[in-house]
């Protein structure tokens, strides 16, 4: 097989949730045009249906909760019944995480993030694999953050639930190995998406401020995350499982 016929998806169904924005729908884009079949997952139904729309006629749009066990398992009926293989399933979805230490933060604040973060990626994990198992194998993708291996100040209950994600997927690659089913977890730098400008009021002011903590002085494009995750979807990435890949400009080289 060529280089080429290694990245390719074709033949594929692949599930990413967060896909209204951002980083998940760079990557819904970027595995469609390698290919694949897609299923749009995101709350915003406006926005799933967006991303699904520029795919065209290879993807479907569906509206879900992903921190909501029922509509979790609503959803994956929703998608089993138009693609009853599916071979990639990407936890993208990430909700809105406050800053704090533990002594600001409530408790409601640190399960609304779990709940989805990682809640999210396991319900959503626990409703695809079987599917997947029974296609003969796959590849699950959770996005995690280069804060799951490195802290920063007033970022605790993200970085905990990014540092969760990676120990998920190493505990998934060991249960499901012999099932044929690669699970490695994918750590951005900071990106430029509307989760920076929220946090920073502009991007303009995320360039400035968080650009130079990365060894090569900016902020990382969601195409390029997206690319990283054609990668581990693919035959590209055959002998690779339970790892983390840091895509982060250098940030965890310093």
């Amino acid at each position: 097989m060529t280089l080429a016929g290694k990245y390719s998806l074709a033949g594929k169904s692949a599930v990413v949730t967060g896909a209204g924005n951002g980083i998940g729908r760079a990557i819904a884009l970027a595995f469609a045009e390698a290919g694949a079949t897609v299923a749009c997952i995101d709350r915003d139904k406006a926005a799933a249906e967006k991303t699904a729309a520029a795919i065209g006629k290879a993807a479907i749009a569906v509206a879900c909760d992903v921190g909501s066990e029922a509509q979790v398992e609503a959803a994956a009926k929703t998608i089993l019944a138009r693609y009853p293989a599916i071979h990639i399933l990407v936890n993208g979805a990430a909700g809105h995480d406050p800053n704090g230490s533990v002594l600001e933060l409530t408790l409601d604040d640190w399960n609304k993030v779990f709940g989805v973060n990682v809640a999210g990626a396991f319900l959503m994990s626990r409703a695809i694999l079987p599917a997947m198992i029974k296609a003969g194998g796959g590849s699950i993708i959770h996005i995690a953050s280069q804060l799951g291996s490195v802290a920063g100040p007033r970022r605790a209950v993200y970085c905990a639930s990014k540092g969760a994600l990676i120990q998920l997927a190493k505990a998934m690659a060991t249960d499901h190995a012999s099932q044929n089913i690669r699970v490695n977890t994918l750590s951005p730098g900071a990106v430029e998406t509307d989760r920076l400008v929220k946090r920073f009021g502009d991007m303009e002011t995320a360039r400035r401020t968080a650009g130079p903590k990365h060894l090569l002085q900016r902020l990382g494009q969601p195409e390029e995350i997206a690319q990283a995750a054609v990668f581990l979807a693919s035959d590209a990435s055959s002998f690779m499982t339970g790892a983390d890949l840091l895509v982060d400009g250098g940030y965890n080289a310093t």
